[in-house]
């Protein structure tokens, strides 16, 4: 079984109540479990929450619900313990994490990453980005002959179950998946939320060229 995790804790400090927040319409919650019902992969679409809202929401719109235990509720709770909680109840072969704080998704994505990540046999693959950044005062180069990193977006992880189960969620094997970076944009504060905000409308207004806001890789 591939499962789809929806991480939603009813708690946040940095925008209350975020995860059922109306944004351009919808709870922001509402983005993510819509997309992740559109994969052709997923098997199940779980939503986890301490949340009685979170979870009727999440019902409502067409996800399982996983009611966490009082110790996945706080706020030094971690998400590898919220997966290994839904392992323990939904054992898979295949973990799809996708979070709610990043609304924005192409159609297929998920799929796109699920595929990758068993064509290439790896362990673990999440979406990000190149970042070229480098602290001011220290940087000798033009910014175009910085390399880089890739640093993950959290849009979409897919992680070996078993890895999760023994506290690794890397593995040895780690793909990288370059998106677009209108993709890559989450949600930590109320300015994230006008600019995703801004994003969203974009895309279900006028659409979205994919291919323009492609970044190297």
């Amino acid at each position: 079984m591939i499962l789809g995790l929806i991480p939603a804790r009813g708690g946040s400090k940095g925008v209350p109540g975020k995860n059922i927040k109306e944004i351009y319409g919808k709870p922001l919650i509402e983005w993510t479990i819509e997309k992740a019902l559109m994969s052709k992969r997923l098997d199940k679409v779980l939503v986890s929450t301490d949340s009685d809202e979170i979870a009727s929401i999440s019902r409502r719109c067409g996800a399982e619900v996983l009611k966490r235990p009082d110790y996945l509720a706080t706020d030094i709770a971690s998400t590898q313990d919220v997966m290994v909680h839904a392992l323990m109840s939904y054992p898979s072969d295949i973990l799809v994490l996708l979070q709610p704080t990043s609304p924005c998704r192409s159609e297929g994505l998920i799929d796109e990453c699920i595929d990758d990540f068993v064509r290439n046999g790896y362990d673990s693959l999440a979406t990000g980005f190149i970042c070229d950044y480098i602290e001011y005062g220290k940087n000798t180069l033009p910014r175009q002959q910085i390399d880089g990193f890739f640093y993950d977006d959290g849009n979409v992880y897919v992680i070996k179950p078993e890895l999760i189960l023994t506290g690794d969620r890397y593995g040895k094997k780690i793909g990288h998946k370059v998106i677009s970076r209108w993709e890559n944009a989450e949600i930590d504060d109320e300015f994230d939320f006008w600019l995703l905000e801004k994003i969203l409308e974009k895309q279900m207004t006028t659409g979205l060229n994919l291919q323009f806001f492609k970044q190297k890789e």
